[in-house]
């Protein structure tokens, strides 16, 4: 019984002093006072970097383990499922020489213990979950990146 009225007396302590903090100006959001606008969603999706396959260079990494950018539209692509990946019909190892498409990363053919396997990984299947396409769009927030300085490969 003890127990469970210092447990009461704290939460009414808490919301009393959250109420107070909020009314005497203690607590500010970062949206400003207008916290209750909505975001506005944009009237129509941008367009990709690149819209067909293959017609557009590669995207440069901005640091050294960056998976490749998408640098073509994915938009009309079908959903990667079990049965299907689209993106294999180009990036495959069977089919990248004949499309002129950059192969799976060998870190795609091994498995969760590194062991090196014939066939790509299943933990890689779902390219999207790592690989980004690249929309034209203004930055939505300020940026200050700078690109970090790749070693060349020789």
């Amino acid at each position: 019984m003890k127990t469970s009225m210092t447990l009461v007396a704290a939460a009414l302590f808490a919301a009393l002093s959250v109420s107070c903090a909020s009314q005497l100006g203690g607590v500010s959001s970062m949206r400003g006072a207008d916290v209750a606008a909505s975001d506005k969603a944009p009237q129509a999706m941008p367009d990709y970097v690149g819209k067909k396959p293959g017609l557009q260079k590669n995207i440069a990494r901005t640091f050294p383990t960056q998976p490749p950018l998408i640098p073509h539209a994915v938009a009309n692509f079908d959903e990667i499922s079990l049965q299907e990946n689209q993106c294999l019909s180009c990036h495959g190892p069977d089919k990248y020489k004949e499309k002129n498409a950059p192969k799976l990363g060998d870190s795609h053919f091994k498995d969760r213990e590194g062991k090196q396997q014939a066939a790509s990984s299943a933990s890689r299947h779902a390219c999207v979950m790592c690989h980004a396409p690249q929309v034209d769009a203004p930055p939505l927030v300020e940026n200050t990146f700078k690109s970090v300085e790749l070693p060349v490969k020789k």
